[in-house]
């Protein structure tokens, strides 16, 4: 991810110095919608491992309760 993290940038330093191709403007979108997607998958799978303990004791797992919702 790292790698990726860094060609994005170096992409946009350049759009912003000389401009980029059409080719290089496609790579740019992939990479951003690759990058995004794994920032909500990792999002998606701490919110899922939350577990809260209730005031009576009991312990409710939101991944589990909420787990399922439309992504």
């Amino acid at each position: 991810m790292d790698e990726k993290i860094a060609r994005i940038n170096a992409l946009y330093h350049k759009s912003q110095s000389e401009g980029l191709t059409a080719e290089e403007k496609e790579e740019q979108d992939r990479l951003r919608k690759e990058y995004v997607a794994n920032v909500r998958a990792n999002l998606r799978g701490q919110l899922n491992s939350i577990t809260i303990e209730n005031p009576d004791g009991t312990r409710e797992n939101l991944g589990e309760k909420y787990g399922g919702l439309p992504k």
